[in-house]
């Protein structure tokens, strides 16, 4: 149980640093810093945007956006927080 358990944080950690580097990517492409046309560089935006889009979309939906700031990745972000304490707090102790 607890090797699941592990297992699961590790990915939650892996997504929560895909979710920063799609924000940092989407900021790059949005100020023309990086070459959209670059295959390299389109490759890595497009892993991003299919890894990140599915879970920000209903975020979206339910959240505004404040001007041009779009705020769905730090509740995300936040919300994977809250996973992980939930882990750690109650389903830890009751794998022992």
């Amino acid at each position: 149980m607890i090797a699941v358990l592990n297992v699961i944080m590790y990915a939650l950690n892996l997504y929560w640093y895909v979710i920063i580097a799609s924000a940092i990517f989407s900021w790059l492409f949005a100020f023309g810093v990086v070459n959209a046309r670059n295959p390299v560089v389109s490759a890595i935006g497009n892993f991003l945007y299919q890894a990140t889009e599915p879970v920000l979309r209903p975020i979206r939906r339910v959240v505004p956006t404040l001007g041009a700031i779009d705020i769905s990745p730090v509740i995300l972000l936040l919300g994977i927080i809250l996973i992980q304490q939930i882990i750690i707090i109650y389903v830890y102790p009751m794998a022992f």
